[in-house]
């Protein structure tokens, strides 16, 4: 059951992105012909104002096929004043921003519902003690509850870890142990750590792990929506420093993830709870938005690098240019996917 909730939370995903270059086009004034769900054979479909809606057998994607543009044949163009190609360069980048920026919006959405739920998040409980670590010198102990660190009080984990990594100095931490109230002095100690890419990294730290304690987040509407857009950039700033980190041999390709990597960390999530789902549903939402946005023929960024050249060269590229480049980004984004595919079997087998 899981795994069908893998496949409706990414086909999900797929139709909000290609809504939004539907919308698009037809507020432009361009005729939108098939609207798909995945590719390949189709499994079912339906006529609704003037466009074919399907659902195809391999659910890895999806496009909208408008007037004049054809990815599979970029010389297909069409001079009617519904076509793509009669828009100008910059209502062209319109239509094809539309689809990344849906998938933000829905990002946004899906943590604003999180926030109304009330979301877990880390209290800052003491778990271990590094041994000879400033904790350890200082007195910390398992269970103890950081309250204030410096007169600032401490109500997660990430805030508590973010003033002692910012600090300059000593600390003075208020704690809470077994109902009385303690106050302890350390100096954090500049470490080596891994961050979320595995990179090895120096942050000052005072030698603890988290108990793995948590709490409900309860947020008034201002807050909500302060920790919707908040999260909402982190996980873009992310995704983006992550590709970045890729491209330039920062990150291992190795850890590039497929469709497969997808679909199981879905499933996983669905195992936890709605809210988890939420969480994953939103981080591969804004992850479609990024990649999408990647200069690479055939995605919306490619296109967008196309009309942006006609917008500077007050003239559209060659056919020729055209099609040699949007074969390039096919081989680019199928030898990417066949990559995530690779890394994906090799870890279910290793």
């Amino acid at each position: 059951m899981s795994w069908l909730v893998s496949l409706v939370v990414l086909s999900a995903l797929i139709f909000f992105h290609e809504l939004g270059h539907y919308m698009a086009a037809r507020l432009m004034g361009v005729y939108v012909e098939v609207f798909s769900i995945g590719f390949g054979k189709k499994i079912a479909s339906f006529r609704a104002w003037g466009t074919e809606w399907k659902i195809a057998m391999i659910p890895l994607g999806g496009y909208v096929q408008m007037k004049g543009q054809d990815d599979s044949d970029p010389s297909k163009v069409s001079l009617d004043k519904d076509s793509y190609n009669t828009k100008t360069p910059l209502q062209r980048i319109f239509i094809l921003l539309a689809g990344p920026a849906a998938n933000f919006i829905l990002a946004f959405v899906l943590y604003f519902f999180i926030a109304l739920g009330g979301p877990n998040i880390l209290s800052p409980v003491i778990g271990d003690v590094v041994k000879d670590s400033p904790a350890f010198v200082a007195g910390l102990e398992s269970n103890d509850t950081v309250r204030s660190i410096n007169a600032t009080p401490v109500a997660t984990w990430e805030e508590m870890a973010e003033i002692i990594a910012n600090s300059n100095g000593a600390l003075n931490l208020e704690i809470e142990r077994a109902g009385f109230v303690e106050y302890k002095i350390l100096t954090p100690e500049i470490k080596q750590t891994t961050n979320m890419f595995n990179e090895v990294v120096e942050r000052k730290m005072i030698g603890i792990s988290s108990a793995g304690v948590t709490h409900k987040l309860e947020l008034s509407a201002s807050e909500t929506l302060a920790y919707a857009t908040k999260q909402t950039i982190f996980a873009s700033t992310m995704i983006f420093t992550g590709v970045q980190k890729l491209l330039s041999g920062d990150v291992p390709a190795k850890e590039l993830g497929g469709v497969i990597s997808i679909v199981k960390l879905t499933s996983d999530a669905t195992d936890a709870g709605w809210m988890s789902v939420f969480f994953f549903a939103a981080l591969i939402s804004v992850n479609l938005g990024v990649l999408n946005l990647l200069p690479i023929p055939a995605l919306d960024g490619g296109h967008i690098m196309f009309n942006l050249y006609e917008m500077i060269a007050r003239r559209a590229p060659s056919e020729a240019v055209l099609i040699k480049l949007t074969i390039a980004g096919w081989v680019v984004l199928f030898s990417l996917m066949g990559l995530g595919l690779y890394n994906d079997i090799t870890r279910l087998v290793g």
